[in-house]
């Protein structure tokens, strides 16, 4: 179970630092040409952003439900889905950080 745990940790900190990065060049751009679509980027970036900030809080700070995801009380399929979930989002954020530096 502790796989899990770890592999879900990594992949939301990951995403946590391609999102900054991502935001960092569209925030860029929108101060430059002032485009809605820039505008949206960013917007959309802040969300998964606060998204993943808050799972990385959830899996290592608050003290209870840290504890809780540590332990075996989880069940393993809950686990797999979450690893998952965070996995394809860090698949989508090294795809979209490879044609955004192209």
């Amino acid at each position: 179970m502790s796989l899990w745990f770890d592999v879900a940790r990594f992949s939301a900190g990951l995403n946590v630092v391609l999102l900054l990065a991502l935001m960092w060049v569209w925030g860029r751009n929108y101060l430059q040409f002032r485009s809605k679509h820039t505008l949206g980027l960013v917007m959309f970036g802040g969300f998964l952003l606060g998204e993943n900030a808050l799972a990385l809080y959830i899996y290592l700070v608050d003290p209870m439900l840290s504890a809780w995801f540590a332990s075996e009380a989880v069940p393993s399929v809950a686990w797999r889905a979450m690893m998952a979930l965070h996995l394809l989002q860090t698949v989508g954020l090294v795809f979209l950080v490879w044609i955004t530096w192209d």
